[in-house]
């Protein structure tokens, strides 16, 4: 470049001033403009809600324990593998329960016979009391014969008291007989074969027995996944000894821990929102509130702090809230027990309540041991057996 065209550049205009300045007044009031409106619809147009990204996800953790001992023989199911309820989970080596049950099912098989026996016995004593009674009356007639013998001097006075000692042996004899009547009756009065204390001894214990071997058995109690197995095979395990987790995920919920300040306008129903940040904000499960805590998470901690004692520094407390979760959602984007997620509760309606609804079973009952149909069948068939 020449020193013309140098001095030709430096001498032109840099630019327009007055048009900048216009441009920059413009962009900041769209800017002003768009806060205003902003802040418009967040506070004044927007629906009172309150929010926390102190939330957690929560659900069940069932604990698969022992009821009695034994050593495991097989273990179906591990780690992170779903289970349906009733599928087998662990074995447990069944030889002991086993003997147990044969046992019982002799002792209940003998208690019938025995029992038997004793039905058999009121017809015996029955037949002997009609006896002694027959033997009664002969010995009574014989007495009667030998008196009229006596006074024509017939029979001498001996023979006579002969004849009155054989009425009281008979009647002594009789009443030996009806008293072990009455004893034989009462072990079985009002009772059947089935129905006698002896033989329902005999059940409780062959179904205690049953109930032991089935123990054997451990199946899972609900759908879930599998956690925290620490039972290995071989393992001797007493009872009540835990073995492993099954954690329905189609049944977690949230645990959205609000401060203090915000659970004024809180009520049960109130919709909520949660986004995990396991999948980001774009997707987004729907619930419910069901329930605000009973207390703060210090009321309830393992050493709650002494506020009335030392210095004291004010800090703002967090109560959970639980949200129920759509279990739709659940079912196509499971979550996790313990993952983060940012809670929001819309508070426009607050015509619900501030305390849970009333209690109500949260799971079915279990099956027991007792009351299998197997186990009663096969009651009835050794009593009919032995009867």
């Amino acid at each position: 470049m020449t020193d013309t065209e140098t001095h030709a550049a430096a001498a032109a205009p840099a630019g327009n001033p007055r048009g900048r300045k216009l441009g920059l007044t413009i962009l900041g009031i769209i800017v002003l403009v768009g806060v205003i409106v902003w802040a418009v619809f967040h506070f004044l147009l927007a629906a009172p809600e309150q929010e926390t990204d102190d939330a957690y996800v929560a659900g069940d953790v069932v604990s698969i324990t022992a009821r009695d001992p034994g050593q495991v023989t097989a273990i179906h199911a591990d780690n992170t593998q779903m289970v349906k309820a009733g599928q087998p989970l662990i074995d447990l080596d069944a030889a002991t329960a086993d003997v147990g049950l044969a046992s019982a099912e002799a002792e209940l098989a003998r208690a019938v016979r025995a029992t038997r026996s004793d039905f058999s016995k009121v017809n015996e004593t029955g037949a002997a009391v009609v006896q002694a009674e027959a033997e009664l009356a002969r010995a009574r007639n014989d007495l009667v014969r030998r008196r009229g013998a006596a006074a024509e001097g017939a029979i001498s006075g001996e023979e006579l008291s002969h004849a009155a000692d054989q009425v009281k042996v008979a009647a002594a004899t009789l009443q030996l007989a009806r008293s072990q009547q009455v004893q034989s009756r009462s072990g079985v009065a009002g009772t059947t074969v089935s129905t006698n204390p002896a033989v329902m001894a005999s059940i409780a214990a062959y179904r205690r027995a049953a109930i032991t071997r089935s123990h054997m058995h451990v199946v899972a109690p609900i759908d879930g996944v599998v956690a925290q197995r620490t039972v290995q095979l071989g393992q001797q395990v007493s009872a009540g000894m835990p073995l492993m987790a099954v954690v329905p995920l189609d049944r977690v919920w949230v645990d959205a821990n609000f401060r203090e300040t915000q659970l004024r306008d809180l009520r049960i129903g109130q919709p909520a929102t949660v986004t995990a940040d396991m999948y980001g904000d774009d997707l987004v499960y729907h619930g419910h509130v069901v329930g605000l805590g009973a207390g703060s998470g210090n009321a309830f901690a393992l050493l709650p702090p002494q506020n009335a004692s030392g210095n004291w520094i004010k800090i703002t407390q967090r109560v959970p809230v639980r949200i129920a979760l759509d279990k739709g959602e659940l079912r196509r984007n499971p979550l996790r027990v313990g993952l983060s997620v940012n809670a929001t509760v819309s508070t426009a309606d607050k015509s619900g309540t501030m305390v849970g609804r009333p209690a109500a079973a949260a799971y079915k009952g279990l099956a027991t041991g007792g009351g299998d149909p197997a186990v009663e069948a096969k009651i009835r068939q050794i009593i009919a057996a032995n009867r």
